[in-house]
């Protein structure tokens, strides 16, 4: 039995990466091998946290969070790819395509308010470490974090209520890997200036006030390094800022390019590139830029390893009998 929508589509055909049938196996492979590197990645991340109580920290913390986030930014997406390599079947129900929009859009928000919060823990343990410990403390950093979390869903939901309510007649063809708004409001065949509007301005809340709130605590931060009386102060305090902001960089400069447009963006192939670069791509460097950055974490990482590797020796090794 059919769910009744208002619309005459029930399914969409998802047009992906349109390449000669042998190249499809390669896309395929790469993927994949981007999408398993990506999960381990950030799962690793989160048990070296988890595990090691030196980094239980906010700053920490946060970080587990967004590799947290991470994981399922990449699952929302690439299986489906991956599937649709495979099969050949690029389509997918309406129902399926909005949830997927939903879920999506919710996380790209959340990972907005995400990486301000992470901005505002190195704001204050730089400019006021004798009042870091009082003020990012437990209660709060665990109240900072569902904050984000909450913000980006809530956002998102509204953000996907007035697409839901468009009427969508055909064609049904969504020049893209997954379900996006601007491919989404290219096929509607209603008036859509005001969701137009309301996607509009709602993307330059979510996007631009954190991002301006991370512009301003890095002007803080870069004033508190410059006055700080010696060299190795200052590199401490860059060491931890330099990770975190190449992260905003890369995630901010291609969100901006996508969602932060007052019109339906038109159904170029670039933007295709575009996406990849900050739904799966960036998902699988931050972690990298993490642990490249952060000697901490690298060195716990590496301490991990050799331990878990000195248990598997023993754990094969025999005991000699004379």
């Amino acid at each position: 039995m059919e769910i009744q929508t208002g619309n005459n589509i029930t399914e969409f055909i998802l047009v992906g990466f349109p390449t000669r049938p042998e190249l499809q196996p390669v896309l395929f492979a790469v993927f994949l091998t981007i999408y398993l590197l990506t999960v381990i990645e950030n799962v690793t991340i989160i048990i070296t946290i988890k595990c090691n109580v030196r980094l239980h920290r906010p700053m920490y913390y946060l970080l587990s969070s967004l590799s947290f986030l991470e994981i399922w930014y990449v699952t929302v997406t690439v299986p489906n790819l991956l599937n649709n390599f495979l099969t050949q079947n690029n389509k997918i129900s309406f129902f399926a395509c909005m949830i997927q929009l939903y879920v999506f859009i919710s996380l790209a928000c959340t990972e907005c308010v995400l990486l301000a919060a992470m901005a505002f823990d190195r704001y204050i343990a730089i400019c006021f470490p004798l009042l870091y410990s009082v003020i990012m403390n437990n209660t709060f950093c665990l109240q900072l974090t569902i904050g984000t979390w909450v913000l980006g869903f809530s956002v998102a939901l509204v953000k996907a209520i007035f697409i839901f309510t468009l009427r969508f007649c055909g064609p049904n063809v969504i020049n893209h890997f997954f379900c996006d708004i601007s491919p989404m409001l290219n096929l509607a065949c209603t008036d859509m200036s005001f969701t137009e509007l309301v996607d509009f301005i709602l993307a330059m809340v979510i996007i631009m006030i954190p991002l301006v709130m991370i512009v301003i605590t890095y002007i803080c931060i870069l004033w508190a390094v410059v006055r700080m009386p010696n060299n190795q102060g200052r590199q401490k305090a860059f060491s931890t800022c330099v990770s975190h902001l190449t992260v905003v960089i890369i995630f901010y400069t291609t969100t901006l390019f996508i969602y932060a447009r007052p019109k339906k963006a038109g159904p170029y192939n670039r933007n295709k590139l575009v996406t990849i670069l900050y739904s799966i791509l960036t998902p699988f460097l931050n972690p990298i830029i993490y642990c490249l950055r952060n000697e901490e974490v690298k060195k716990t990482i590496k301490k991990s390893f050799v331990t878990l590797h000195g248990i598997v020796l023993g754990s094969l090794s025999f005991p000699t009998t004379k």
